[in-house]
């Protein structure tokens, strides 16, 4: 202060804002001001736009009022309408998002400060390459709902609890401004479905446990969504249910014995069951079953009785041949003294092969006139 007169100094890289009696005058750019101000009725404030490029003050409203068409020498306004969509670049990069209705102010200099406006009212559809922008610096996901359908999979969209269409496969990007914007992805190709340690009871109240693996496929994504809350649980509680039923209807030894007519039986009862979501079931089969220890023990012994008596019918049919075929060996030797005489050298030759040493008498002539001779009747 000197005699009267205040003041001011701006850099180059500030702005300031000249108020008397807190009412908007001018704007002060870079240098040296001589203000006057006997009553101490001027105020000033000094920014420095290397800190923040936004005007934040409370009176932005004022600001563009009392500028009027100077306004465009300090200021870059962004207006956007209850319709639009602002991007803010500065220098030539995207760094922000300004939501419908917004009205902002930004320091025309030193940093070159650009509004793109994108309207509402195409659609909810990000463009493309605002979405790339906007992905690259962060802020997507803080302004729009963005979903990647794969392959063999298909997205649903819903704006405010409806179902808006369906999506193929690709990558989108909706605006999450005014309306409530939700997407999904339901998967097209085959799943799997197990389920495991089922506790349950056959007709002939034996206890067991029994795996199951099921494969499904999705139809109609639509309906998959919409008549059933979830439907993976809807589905794992079906073949609950059928499983359940079948086991129940059949004895142990009709279930340990036939497990294709088990598994034909859950099949066309969860098939009627979950057709009507959107949901078609490919195959079921039983996996295990699972008895307890005793009901084990007890079936081993069975099956080891049963083996047992197997192997004596087998045995007793194999000695009633053989003795059939000795009795026929029989009848024919005693109808023929040559084959008698035969089975004799069999048996000497089956002796001798035992014998170290043996001592002849008579030559060879007496063995076989003596041993050996062969008598006609």
């Amino acid at each position: 202060m000197w005699m009267g007169f205040k003041r001011i100094v701006v850099g180059d890289g500030e702005r300031a804002l000249l108020y008397k009696n807190r009412r908007f005058e001018r704007v002060l750019g870079p240098g040296v001001s001589w203000i006057a101000d006997l009553l101490g009725q001027r105020d000033v404030r000094v920014f420095d736009l290397a800190l923040a490029v936004e005007y934040t003050g409370k009176d932005v409203d004022v600001l563009v009022q009392r500028l009027g068409v100077a306004l465009d020498e300090t200021f870059v306004l962004a207006d956007i309408a209850v319709n639009e969509v602002g991007l803010v670049s500065k220098n030539g990069k995207l760094e922000d998002v300004l939501a419908p209705g917004a009205r902002r102010l930004y320091w025309k200099a030193p940093v070159g400060v650009s509004i793109e406006k994108l309207p509402l009212a195409g659609g909810l559809d990000v463009p493309e390459a605002a979405a790339r922008r906007l992905r690259q610096i962060g802020v997507l996901d803080r302004v729009a709902v963005s979903v990647t359908v794969p392959a063999e999979s298909v997205g649903l969209l819903f704006v405010d609890g409806k179902l808006g269409r369906q999506l193929a496969p690709g990558a989108y990007a909706f605006w999450n401004f005014q309306k409530n914007v939700g997407a999904e992805v339901i998967e097209l190709r085959v799943q799997s479905v197990e389920v495991s340690g089922q506790e349950l009871l056959t007709r002939d109240k034996v206890s067991l446990r029994v795996n199951l693996s099921a494969s499904i496929r999705v139809t109609d994504a639509v309906a998959v969504r919409t008549k059933v809350a979830k439907f993976a649980d809807y589905l794992y509680r079906e073949l609950q249910f059928g499983l359940r039923k079948a086991v129940s209807a059949k004895t142990l030894d009709e279930l340990l014995g036939d497990k294709a007519s088990l598994d034909a039986d859950i099949f066309a009862f969860v098939k009627g069951r979950v057709s009507d979501v959107g949901v078609e079931i490919l195959g079921v089969g039983v996996k295990d079953v699972i008895l307890p220890g005793e009901m084990k023990e007890l079936l081993n012994r069975v099956v080891q009785a049963e083996k047992e008596a197997q192997a004596n019918v087998i045995r007793r049919r194999e000695e009633s041949n053989a003795t059939r075929s000795l009795l026929n060996t029989a009848k024919l030797i005693e109808e023929s003294p040559t084959l008698m005489r035969l089975k004799e050298l069999e048996a000497l030759e089956k002796v001798t092969e035992k014998v170290g040493q043996l001592t002849v008498f008579g030559g060879l002539d007496g063995i076989m006139s003596q041993l050996v001779s062969l008598k006609s009747k």
